[in-house]
């Protein structure tokens, strides 16, 4: 027999006096468990859906302004039962630059024979003596279109009231084809509008006035109206904001 094994020496021991005699079944320990456990994994997951929603609001504010601009492009003569022209603010009587604008383009369309008929349409704020449908009324007729071709519909505060007013009173003659003129910025969230309302609608909107005097006035225009199309499309409730740029 080997030497060693008539002694009885473990042979690691032999090469190494100060070995571990259990080194070799030594094992790797295993990874400690995260002391957050569950709700480590909860937190990670809640900041996923964080994220997750704030990319999708995102897209959804992004594509919603896309589409703003888009439609802002579109300039549609095609033949209408009637001109719509959406009240904007007027001085006992007199329209503002930004409602001169939209009434001069609803004037035009008119001369061109898009419609037989302007309609103009606006209540009134306190204090005023004017309606804003009467105040565009009489500024249509200055221009030279027939008074009888005129329809105001004294009713509305804001784009939604002034809209189902006009479909209102439009049904009432078996009328529902119209042609909507706005500041471009306006033209998707009337439209949308008017289509709920019942009426078969497209776009007109200025080319002039403050709405698109500047790039900071269509940016405002643009933004203003995202967030009103988009509050319209959650709650169906008007949100016209303070128009800023201009009057």
């Amino acid at each position: 027999m080997r030497d060693w094994q008539t002694r009885g020496v473990n042979p690691t021991l032999a090469r190494d006096p100060y070995g571990d005699p259990h080194e070799d079944s030594y094992e790797e320990p295993e990874p400690e468990p995260s002391r957050l456990g569950f709700f480590g994994t909860l937190g990670r997951w809640t900041m996923r859906v964080i994220v997750g929603v704030i990319l999708m609001g995102l897209i959804v504010v992004g594509g919603t302004a896309a589409r703003v601009w888009q439609v802002a492009r579109i300039d549609d003569h095609s033949p209408a039962q009637a001109i719509v022209v959406l009240g904007a603010a007027q001085y006992s009587g007199t329209p503002s630059t930004v409602f001169e604008s939209r009434l001069s383009q609803a004037a035009a369309l008119y001369e061109e024979g898009v419609a037989p008929e302007i309609v103009t349409v606006g209540g009134k704020q306190e204090g005023d003596l004017y309606t804003e449908a009467a105040s565009g009324r009489n500024f249509l007729i200055d221009q030279g279109v027939p008074a009888d071709k005129i329809i105001a519909v004294e009713q509305g505060s804001d784009t939604l009231e002034s809209i189902e007013a006009v479909s209102e009173t439009l049904g009432a003659q078996g009328k529902s084809s119209v042609v909507l003129v706005s500041d471009p910025w306006h033209s998707l969230r009337t439209r949308t509008m008017a289509r709920d309302a019942g009426l078969e609608a497209w776009t007109s909107p200025t080319r002039t006035g403050p709405a698109v005097y500047t790039r900071e006035s269509q940016a405002h225009g643009i933004a203003r109206e995202t967030g009103a199309l988009l509050w319209y499309q959650l709650t169906h409730f008007t949100a016209d904001f303070s128009y800023t740029a201009g009057q």
